[in-house]
């Protein structure tokens, strides 16, 4: 990832200081997954076709769901 990704933070990052915070960034290619407490770490990467299944198996491994 260079410097120039426009990183946003999830919607579901919670109240407060954004203890639970994840930001995303989309580029054409592929999707970005961030922790915002420490940027310079590891950064996931997934091919754009690939972010929405990875996000819906999540959502259905939640418990109470």
């Amino acid at each position: 990832m260079d410097n120039v990704d426009q990183w946003r933070k999830s919607s579901y990052s919670g109240g407060g200081d954004g203890n639970a915070c994840v930001e995303i960034a989309h580029r054409r290619s592929h999707v970005a997954v961030r922790d915002s407490k420490a940027p310079a770490r590891a950064t996931l990467t997934f091919p754009s076709g690939a972010f929405v299944p990875f996000l819906d198996a999540l959502k259905a491994t939640r418990p109470g769901h």
